[in-house]
C-alpha cells in the first residue's frame, strides 16, 4: 500500500520569536530519544520514545502544560498543543480563545494543528476539524468522503482521499484550494500556498506564486520523498537525501546545507533539516547585520528593527542592517539628528527640515512641510517637534496626534502605536494605544522619556528610572540606582549609567552578545539589538535577542532528543531558530515516509 505524510501544519504569525532546540553533546546522548518534534509560534513540543510529551517556550496560555501519559503524535499550533493518544483519543492544552481546545469525542487514526484549528481523521477516514474561530470560511466545514491524510495549514486544511486526489477546504483566497488533478502521495498545507509529492517523487505546488511570492509553486524538477511548505518558500528532500528549496529567497531560505538528511521542515525567515545522523542543521535568515556597525567616528546613534543609523561626526548619517525597504539608503546632505524606525527612518536637517526615507506604508516616511526641533520614528508613524513646542505626528492614525490646547513639549517619543512627550514642566504625557497602558504615565517630573513597543520609562530628576505599562519580560523593573540615559526597545529597556556603563533589562537573554565595557555617552534601544556610543565616537551595537538565530535559554529545549549542530551563526549547541508559523519537523525512518508517530508507518 501506498505509505502516505503530511508533513507539518503550516501558521504565518508576526513576529515575534520562538525556538526548537535540541541538547547537544553527552547530556543528549543520557536522555531519552525524541522521535518527532512540532513548532508553534512561541513554543515547541517533542514527542519522546516513551510517548511522553515535553514542550518548552512561551507558556502564556499553558501551551507547554503537556499532560501526562503515552501519546504517538504531536502537533504544536500558535498558542495550543495537541497530541494523539495512545487508543486515538486526541486531547488539547493552551489558548482555547478559537476553540481549539473543543476536541470531538471518538476515536482518531491522525491529526494535525493549525494555527488557530485543528483536524482529526477518524478511522474511518472521515475528516473533522475545529477550532479557528472566525479566522477563515468554511474552516471547520470538512468534506465527505474518505481521507488517507491532513494537512492543518494556517487558514486552509487539505487532504488526501483515498484515490490520491488532493481536497482543499477554508479560505480559497490566493487560490489555496486550487490543486491539480491526479494522485499525490503527500500533501502539505503551507501559508498561501500548498505543496504535493506526486506519486512518482515530482513536486507540484498551487495558490499564490510569483505574482507575489517569488515562484513559491516553481518547484524544482528531480525525485523527491518529502515536501514541506512554508509561508513564502518551500522545500523537499531528494531520494539522494539532499534538500532542494525554491520560492522566496530573500534572507537565503534556499541555502541549505550539503550532505544528507532524513526530514526536512520550513519555517518563516528559515528552513530545519534532520541529518541522518540524528542532528538538526538549520539555515536561513539570522540577523540582518543591524548590529554590525561601521568604523568611524559618529556623533548620534538610533537603533531600529533590524537596521541601525548613524550621525557621523561631518554631519552625514550611515546606517547598516536591513535594506529590505531601502532603509539604509540614507539621503546626502547634512543632519543634525537621526531617528531608526521600523523599516524607514527619519533625519532632521540641519535646517530644521524631516526627511524620511525608507517603507512608506501609512505615510510614516511622508513628514509634513516647515521646521522642526526634533523628530521621532515609531512602528508606522512618527512625530516631530516643532520649534513653538508643538507635537505633530504622521502617519498611522492610530497614534493620534495631541490636541492643540496640549502643545508646549519639551522632548517626543513615538512607540509602537502611542506617543510620550515631556512638558516643559517636566510632566510625562502619553496618548494613542493603551492596551498595556502604556499611556498611564506616572505623576512628577522627569528629565526624559523614552517610548518603546508598548512600554515606557522616564528618567526622574534624580536619575532614577521609572517605567510603566506591559511588564511581561520585566522590561518595566528597572533596576535602582542612577542614570544619565534611558532608551526603550520591543521587549526591553537599557539605562546608561552615570559612569559610562550600560545596563539593559527586561527580554534580554543568556549567550548574546554584552554591552560594550568602557565609558559610553549615548544609548539606543532597537527592537531586537542595542548600540552604544563611546567618547572616542565609535558605535558598537549588540543583540539583546534574535529573531531567526540564537534563542534565549528559556526557550531553549529540555535535555531530550537528538544533538544539533549549527551553520551560519543559526544553530550554536542548544540553540537553534525560532519561526513563525506553525510546522513539523518529522523523523523518517526511511525513504518511505509516514506521519509523525512513533516510527509507525500509516496508511
Amino acid at each position: 500500500m501506498r505509505q502516505q505524510l503530511v508533513v507539518g501544519g503550516l501558521a504565518i504569525g508576526l513576529l515575534t520569536a520562538l525556538a526548537i532546540a535540541l541538547l547537544s553533546g553527552a547530556a543528549a546522548q543520557q536522555a531519552e530519544r525524541a522521535v518527532a518534534i512540532s513548532v508553534g509560534d512561541k513554543h515547541a513540543c517533542a514527542l519522546l520514545d516513551s510517548g511522553a510529551i515535553e514542550c518548552w517556550g512561551n507558556n502564556d496560555s499553558g501551551q507547554t502544560d503537556a499532560p501526562s501519559g503515552a501519546f504517538r503524535e504531536i502537533g504544536a499550533g500558535a498558542s495550543h498543543s495537541c497530541g494523539l493518544r495512545e487508543n486515538g483519543a486526541i486531547e488539547c492544552w493552551g489558548h482555547n480563545r478559537d476553540s481549539q481546545m473543543d476536541v470531538p469525542d471518538g476515536v482518531f487514526r491522525t491529526m494535525s494543528a493549525g494555527r488557530w484549528h485543528n483536524c482529526g481523521l477518524r478511522e474511518s477516514g472521515a475528516v473533522v476539524c475545529w477550532g479557528g474561530g472566525d479566522t477563515s470560511p468554511g474552516l471547520r466545514d470538512a468534506p465527505t468522503g474518505v481521507f488517507s491524510a491532513i494537512s492543518a495549514g494556517s487558514r486552509h486544511t487539505c487532504g488526501l482521499l483515498e484515490n490520491g486526489a488532493v481536497e482543499c477546504w477554508g479560505d480559497n483566497r490566493y487560490g489555496r484550494f486550487d490543486a491539480p488533478d491526479g494522485a499525490f502521495s503527500v500533501v502539505s498545507a503551507g501559508g498561501i500556498h500548498s505543496c504535493g509529492l506526486r506519486e512518482n517523487g515530482a513536486i507540484e505546488c498551487w495558490g499564490e506564486g510569483s505574482r507575489v511570492f517569488l515562484d513559491s509553486r516553481d518547484a524544482p524538477t528531480g525525485t523527491f520523498t518529502a515536501v514541506s511548505a512554508g509561508s513564502v518558500h518551500s522545500c523537499g528532500l531528494r531520494a539522494d537525501h539532499t534538500i532542494d528549496c525554491w520560492g522566496d529567497n530573500r534572507y537565503v531560505r534556499f541555502d541549505a546545507p550539503t550532505g544528507a538528511f532524513s526530514a526536512v521542515s520550513v519555517g518563516d525567515n528559515y528552513s530545519c533539516g534532520l541529518r541522518i545522523s540524528g542532528a538538526v542543521e538549520c539555515w536561513g535568515r539570522g540577523d540582518a547585520g543591524q548590529a554590525n556597525a561601521p568604523d568611524g567616528s559618529f556623533s548620534a546613534v538610533s537603533a531600529g528593527w533590524d537596521h541601525s543609523c548613524g550621525l557621523r561626526a561631518n554631519n552625514t548619517i550611515d546606517c547598516w542592517g536591513d535594506n529590505q525597504w531601502g532603509e539604509t539608503n540614507a539621503p546626502a546632505g547634512a543632519f543634525s539628528a537621526i531617528s531608526a524606525g521600523q523599516n524607514y527612518n527619519c533625519g532632521l536637517r540641519t535646517d530644521g527640515v524631516v526627511e524620511c526615507w525608507g517603507l512608506s506604508n501609512y505615510g510614516e516616511a511622508d513628514p509634513p512641510d516647515g521646521r522642526f526641533n526634533a523628530v521621532s520614528t515609531g512602528w508606522d508613524h512618527s512625530c516631530g517637534l516643532r520649534e513653538n513646542g508643538a507635537v505633530e505626528c504622521w502617519g498611522d492614525a492610530r497614534s493620534s496626534q495631541p490636541d492643540a490646547s496640549k502643545d508646549a513639549f519639551s522632548e517626543v517619543s513615538a512607540g509602537a502605536h502611542h506617543n510620550c512627550g515631556l512638558r516643559t514642566n517636566g510632566a510625562a504625557e502619553c496618548w494613542g494605544d493603551n492596551r498595556y497602558g502604556q499611556t498611564d504615565a506616572p505623576s512628577g517630573r522627569f528629565g526624559a522619556v523614552s517610548a518603546g513597543d508598548y512600554h515606557n520609562c522616564g528618567l526622574r530628576t534624580s536619575g532614577a528610572a521609572e517605567c510603566w505599562g506591559d511588564n511581561r519580560y520585566g522590561q518595566a523593573d528597572p533596576p535602582g540606582g542612577a542614570f544619565s540615559a534611558v532608551s526603550v526597545g520591543a521587549y526591553h529597556s537599557c539605562g546608561l549609567r552615570e559612569n559610562g556603563t550600560v545596563e539593559c533589562w527586561g527580554y534580554t537573554f543568556d549567550g548574546q552578545a554584552q554591552p560594550p565595557t568602557g565609558k559610553q555617552i549615548a544609548l539606543s534601544a532597537g527592537a531586537r539589538h542595542a548600540c552604544a556610543l563611546s567618547e572616542a565616537g565609535t558605535i558598537t551595537c549588540w543583540m539583546i535577542y534574535r529573531g531567526a538565530a540564537d534563542v534565549p535559554s528559556w526557550l531553549r529545549a529540555p535535555a531530550v532528543g537528538m544533538p544539533t549542530t549549527g551553520t551560519g551563526g543559526l544553530v550554536d549547541e542548544r540553540n537553534s531558530a525560532p519561526i513563525a508559523i506553525v510546522t513539523t519537523l518529522v523523523l523518517l525512518a526511511s525513504l518511505a515516509v509516514g506521519p509523525a508517530t512513533r516510527g509507525r508507518s500509516r496508511r
